[in-house]
């Protein structure tokens, strides 16, 4: 008999999950959404004059003076009303709507029409351009059903999900898909962290929800992928969890107040994680710290890679600006760093982002080097050098405050040409020690090289914006 048994709980143990089965129809689950979902339209007027596009230069007795007779004529001077639609879904019974920014930008009328067919009037109560999210306010005769927020962490990939909108201006319309992919940066805005689905969306679904199988929402459709303009199976939502914290914010202050350290920081190459002597390229790499910023005041400097952030892990640079505009204003966090091979734990206050003020930087690629005339070369790397004097600070038109050794010359196919490394860029740092001189950068170079370094870590000021750079040695 306990053999028996024994037998019976090793098989609960080590039964295997069985994934959630497709739902035989999603017409329960639509049924209760859809009246949550409104169709959005906007309209503007275009002032007297607005650029258009140029037109052919017609004789007017051509036969084609007929056809263009309505641009070629005073009629072209008036105003023209354009219209715009998308969608957008109810989240509080008082009748908030969320939706895209871009759906009602510039937009000087604003209309919701409900599943119902009524039509009501709408007020913006926010936005905000780095999200993509805007909030808008009618007031409805009696309390709307509303949609509610899920956790879009918990979205699998695979998972179905379905979306609600309004394509092309044909009103309500539903489609399903799954979660093709999470994460997706699409360069869109400084948080991208996209939903991907395949559930088919189009042009007038922009600001519609997409929902699980719980029947939360669990990101806002926002763009798609298309060669020809229309649904080909790749589409993308701002999660909630980032749509949530925005909302909270546009509802309090009609604006997003986001975080801000004082950091530009850079990606984590596979060369880069070589010379910092990492097992992986994870992590942000601080490039340049803000003076008297909040990181700055923490003791945060040049070449810290932040592993973490308030108890969480920085996986890469994207993750850390999102990190730190979700951090409460005025909360004194922890930032794990590791500096030159240890760690450390940093202790800071987030201060407000203002608009004038960086988010991040990420290394852009230089363009590829000029020619000028060298006048020191380091070895295997294919760069001229020179100290910073005041021949070199006109030549390259070199502020006060930067200092370093400046770059004269790059060989082509070097190491430093493969680099985009260019005239006039200056080197700050050779693996994290300040140089003055060419023979500083030399000895550092060939000291490494001794030491069997197979990559080189220097931090580049080009124009004010510093940048890490690996080069290959030998």
């Amino acid at each position: 008999m306990r053999a028996r048994l024994l037998f019976l709980v090793l098989l609960v143990v080590t039964a295997p999950a069985v994934a959630r089965p497709a739902p035989d129809s999603f017409a329960d689950l639509t049924d209760k959404l859809l009246p949550t979902v409104v169709s959005i339209a906007t309209s503007q007027t275009l002032k007297q004059g607005a650029p258009q596009a140029s037109l052919p230069d017609i004789p007017p007795d051509s036969p084609l003076a007929q056809l263009f007779k309505n641009f070629l004529g005073p009629e072209r001077a008036q105003p023209r009303h354009v219209t715009s639609l998308g969608t957008g879904f109810i989240i509080d019974p008082s009748g908030l709507i969320v939706t895209n920014n871009h759906v009602i930008e510039d937009a000087e009328h604003i209309t919701a029409t409900f599943n119902d067919g009524t039509m009501l009037p709408a007020k913006l109560i926010g936005r905000d351009e780095k999200t993509d999210i805007a909030l808008l306010k009618v007031t409805p005769k009696k309390p709307l059903p509303a949609a509610h927020f899920g956790d879009s962490d918990h979205a699998r990939v695979g998972d179905w999900v379905i979306a609600i909108g309004n394509p092309f201006g044909l009103g309500s319309t539903v489609t399903a898909g799954i979660v093709s992919a999470r994460n997706r940066d699409i360069n869109a805005g400084p948080y991208d962290e996209f939903i991907q689905t395949d559930a088919p969306i189009n042009r007038g679904n922009s600001g519609g929800p997409l929902f699980d199988m719980d029947g939360n929402v669990v990101g806002v459709n926002s763009a798609i992928y298309s060669p020809s303009g229309g649904s080909v199976g790749i589409g993308f939502s701002i999660p909630s969890n980032l749509v949530r914290s925005v909302v909270a914010q546009l509802r309090q202050f009609g604006v997003a107040r986001r975080g801000w350290i004082g950091v530009r920081i850079q990606a984590v190459t596979d060369d880069l994680a070589e010379g910092l002597g990492l097992p992986a390229k994870t992590g942000a790499l601080i490039t340049d710290v803000t003076p008297k910023g909040p990181a700055a005041k923490a003791g945060m400097a040049n070449g810290d890679l932040v592993t973490g952030f308030d108890g969480k892990a920085v996986t890469d640079s994207r993750a850390l600006p999102r990190m730190v505009a979700d951090a409460p204003i005025g909360k004194t966090v922890s930032v794990d760093v590791l500096r030159k091979g240890k760690k450390q734990t940093l202790k800071l206050t987030v201060a407000k982002l203002e608009d004038d003020k960086p988010i991040h930087a990420v290394a852009k690629t230089p363009p590829p080097a000029a020619q000028s005339k060298p006048k020191s070369r380091v070895s295997g790397l294919g760069l001229s050098l020179a100290p910073i004097d005041g021949d070199a600070r006109a030549q390259f038109k070199l502020g006060g405050n930067i200092h370093g050794v400046v770059v004269t010359d790059v060989a082509p196919e070097s190491p430093a040409a493969e680099k985009n490394l260019r005239p006039g860029d200056v080197i700050v740092q050779v693996q994290n020690q300040n140089v003055k001189t060419p023979d500083d950068v030399a000895r550092l170079i060939e000291a490494d090289a001794r030491a069997g370094k197979k990559v080189e870590l220097i931090l580049v000021n080009r124009g004010g914006d510093l940048t890490y750079v690996a080069l290959k040695l030998g």
